[in-house]
């Protein structure tokens, strides 16, 4: 057998294509809350209905999932994968709301209050956007988080380094919810992939859409915050 051959075979599978532990529940646990808060101090004109609404519900869902899997994410039959999707699609729907109302603020010459108030709340909406696309990455590459963990689909919708250069990464090395997390939030400040590659079409959907409703919020957020300066 060539040495190549041998060596090749003497590699161990790395772990995102193996069976491993289920990811632990709590980083998005977190990220749901700060976003549920951050959805509390915006002003109710960017809110979608009454503000207690989407919050009230958006913790409603958390604590079903939270409930059924309290430490690690282990369990995903249909039900509770559809309370998931549900959770984020009404975060997201919120985040989109708030992105036109404002937009519509800057536009139309509507009050938007001081500068620093507007950075505020663009600021808040600039992390919502973050957040909501951190947990729809998380939620979706390969099937989702328990999925992952089984290790049932070998082609990844996120190539991230370790995946290409496993010798520079420890050997259970997988991808969590701080790696999709970090994705969102580069790709919504450069506007482009930086490390990560997005590989399957509704991936690159994804963080295009992510990438333009983060290019609009800070050139609006910029050009209506300078002429507010005294």
């Amino acid at each position: 057998m060539p040495a190549e051959s041998r060596v090749t075979a003497e590699l161990p599978e790395p772990a995102w294509l193996r069976p491993t532990d289920p990811e632990r529940r709590w980083p998005v646990t977190l990220a749901v809350v700060v976003m549920v808060a951050l959805q509390a101090t915006l002003p109710d004109r960017l809110t979608l209905g009454p503000r207690w609404l989407l919050p009230a519900l958006e913790i409603a869902m958390a604590m079903v999932l939270i409930a059924a899997d309290p430490m690690r994410v282990k369990r995903d039959t249909p039900a509770l994968r559809m309370v998931a999707l549900a959770l984020i699609a009404l975060a997201s729907l919120g985040n989109a709301w708030s992105v036109a109302m404002l937009v519509r603020d800057i536009l139309t010459g509507h009050d938007t209050g001081s500068a620093a108030t507007l950075v505020a709340v663009g600021g808040a909406i600039y992390l919502l956007n973050v957040l909501s696309f951190a947990v729809w990455f998380w939620e979706l590459d390969r099937g989702g988080p328990a999925e992952r963990a089984r290790g049932t689909d070998p082609y990844p919708d996120f190539l991230f380094p370790p995946m290409t250069s496993p010798h520079l990464a420890p050997k259970d090395w997988e991808p969590y919810f701080l790696d999709y997390l970090y994705l969102a939030f580069t790709n919504a400040t450069a506007f482009s992939p930086t490390d990560t590659l997005p590989l399957s079409r509704w991936a690159k959907a994804a963080m295009a859409l992510e990438s333009a409703i983060a290019l609009l919020i800070a050139v609006l957020l910029i050009a209506k915050a300078v002429n507010s300066l005294p």
